[in-house]
């Protein structure tokens, strides 16, 4: 039996030896805060306005609007939205690829078999022996020992990888969702300032009626009516680009549900109520959104992936070293593999160190920590914007509820005014052109509130998307 590679003592010996290196690399710990955050719970700072509740914000938020419609078209949009099918393979992907990684830690396996055929050199000191074939087959298992945590760096790396993409596909639906309740809210809102608008329409035909009656009694001077028409124009004018919002928001809407635009909810076609929350919006505070909110958990996790590679670099200055063991048989004829004398086995740890590549796995290196600083420094850049973006949203839907506030009491002015000109119409002090004057007068208050109420929509779901509220802690679906 001939035996084929046996090592000596001294490759063992080295693989003990390098055994003792550890894990080459930085081990990852999660990074502080930046600009002096602290991580206590922590108020926002304009938190502070009567619209907020320190209460925490809820998983499924949309849930505040007290809309049964909402859950259903939220399950759809999750199901058949095109972005978040894309993220959701994106993210079987880095999983596929932590399988991989863990995979190839483990024990490899290998067979072989061939036949050749040739003829032996005789070295010109006689004839030929002829032409022979040899039939080979073997069989072999190799394990790479992880003395410097080359593989368990790069199975980490892998696995913040994936956690990473989870936290995008956690964005993903959070961006989807609050895109969901928005575009209904656009519809509804849309619905609303319509209504209003052709009322000012139909108040300006009265009006120009009336004008041109006087013109024709000689009260009224031609320029009067002229005034009255190019008025009416102006406020036909206005209806359609709020039509065209409101079919762009119906469209949105059916795009976001995996739907082609004509098919959208058609009772959103003649929605007028925009969806709104009666009690103060719970916003928890700074700590929880920064726990909370997927970018900043993406981050996170890509520095963390970002750490691990630096120790995957770092490991290319070390020795490999391998177990491997082979056994096969060699013969010049198929009955002959199973003689003894055709067997051959191998076994022992064998040593691999590219010398000559050092520079190039300092430079791996030098890369791999330029990387972590500048993933570092994005994590500091997403935690801030999240606060920015907050704060800001969080300061605009205070300011326009205190607009919506005042522009209500004006509508109720207007109102009050309008009754009192008809009282005084209808008993014969007052003329037709008066009266409509205070009623277009409280149109105009009404479209304002409306457009109010409609900004004041598109805040809220700002601020829960700011909030980045979704699925943290329940991870369905995943």
């Amino acid at each position: 039996m001939g035996r084929v590679g046996t090592k000596r003592p001294l490759g063992l010996m080295g693989a003990l030896m390098l055994a003792g290196c550890g894990t080459v690399g930085p081990s990852y710990r999660a990074p502080p805060l930046p600009a002096g955050i602290s991580d206590r719970p922590a108020s926002f700072a304009e938190g502070k306005s009567p619209a907020y509740s320190a209460e925490p914000l809820p998983q499924r938020w949309w849930r505040l609007y007290a809309i049964p419609q909402f859950d259903a078209l939220v399950q759809e949009a999750i199901e058949a939205n095109t972005d978040l099918r894309v993220a959701a393979a994106n993210l079987e992907r880095a999983r596929a690829i932590v399988q991989e990684v863990e995979a190839g830690a483990g024990v490899q396996t290998s067979t072989a078999g061939g036949v050749s055929v040739g003829e032996p050199s005789n070295l010109g000191l006689g004839s030929p022996n002829g032409t022979h074939a040899t039939f080979d087959a073997g069989v072999g298992i190799s394990y790479e020992l992880d003395v410097v945590g080359r593989i368990r760096r790069t199975i980490e790396a892998a696995q913040a990888d994936a956690e990473a993409q989870a936290a995008a596909y956690d964005l993903a639906r959070t961006t989807v969702v609050a895109g969901v309740v928005g575009a209904y809210g656009d519809a509804c809102a849309a619905g609303a300032r319509m209504t209003v608008a052709r009322h000012s329409v139909e108040l300006q035909r009265q009006s120009l009626a009336l004008t041109e009656r006087g013109v024709r009694a000689g009260l009224y001077t031609s320029l009067d009516a002229t005034r009255s028409r190019a008025l009416l124009a102006q406020l036909e004018a206005a209806l359609p680009p709020i039509e065209a919002g409101r079919k762009a928001a119906l469209f949105s809407l059916a795009v976001l549900l995996g739907r082609t635009p004509e098919d959208y909810p058609p009772n959103l076609a003649t929605c007028r109520i925009i969806p709104s929350v009666d009690r103060p919006l719970p916003i928890g505070d700074g700590m929880a959104l920064i726990r909370r909110r997927p970018d900043i958990r993406e981050a996170e996790r890509r520095l963390a992936a970002a750490t691990a590679r630096i120790g995957v670099a770092t490991a290319d200055l070390y020795p490999s070293v391998s177990l491997g063991a082979s056994l096969g048989t060699t013969s010049r004829s198929v009955g002959g593999l199973v003689d003894d004398s055709a067997l051959r086995f191998s076994f022992g740890p064998l040593i691999s160190w590219s010398f000559p590549n050092r520079r190039v796995a300092r430079a791996r290196i030098a890369e791999s920590d330029a990387a972590a600083r500048a993933t570092l420094a994005a994590f500091d850049g997403s935690v801030l914007a999240a606060l920015r973006e907050t704060e800001t949203v969080l300061s605009t839907y205070a300011r326009d509820l205190d607009q919506n506030a005042k522009l209500r009491r004006a509508r109720e002015e207007s109102r009050r005014a309008s009754g009192l000109q008809a009282r005084i119409t209808g008993g014969g002090l007052g003329t037709g052109l008066e009266l409509l004057d205070a009623q277009r007068s409280l149109a105009t208050a009404e479209a304002a509130l409306a457009a109010s109420d409609a900004s004041i929509a598109s805040d809220r779901v700002r601020l829960f998307l700011a909030l980045g509220g979704g699925w943290e802690g329940a991870m369905a679906g995943r």
